[in-house]
């Protein structure tokens, strides 16, 4: 009897789980007809709604967007890693900003922690 208990809880468990999962929507899906993404407008929602990979590539290209615009051409990869990370982690929390506002106050964050100043 314990065990069809058991059996029937978890199974009752996995169907809810599965029920609330959210599916992922693909960036593509934010596109114009030509296939491109307004990366300014872009919000923390849809970048916490989208796949991992599509995640993690928009963040890389915002993070060298970023370097260009501060004429920086050079990447340390476990700082930009964790710089993306905490911009999905922010977005999740913050799903009403835009993306370009999370990975602002990521890098400032970033730098006062850090005590980097950026001459002008």
């Amino acid at each position: 009897m314990q065990r069809t208990l058991l059996a029937a809880a978890t199974i009752a468990t996995c169907l809810t789980a599965a029920a609330s999962a959210q599916v992922a929507t693909p960036l593509s899906a934010y596109a114009d007809k030509d296939g491109y993404l307004d990366v300014q407008t872009l919000t923390c929602a849809q970048l916490a709604g989208t796949y991992q990979e599509d995640a993690n590539y928009l963040t890389a290209w915002y993070s060298g967007w970023y370097n260009g615009l501060a004429k920086k051409h050079f990447a340390n990869i476990p700082r930009s890693k964790e710089a993306e990370h905490q911009t999905i982690v922010y977005c999740k929390t913050h799903p009403e900003k835009t993306v370009i506002e999370a990975i602002g106050l990521v890098i400032k964050e970033f730098r006062e922690k850090n005590g980097i100043e950026i001459s002008k």
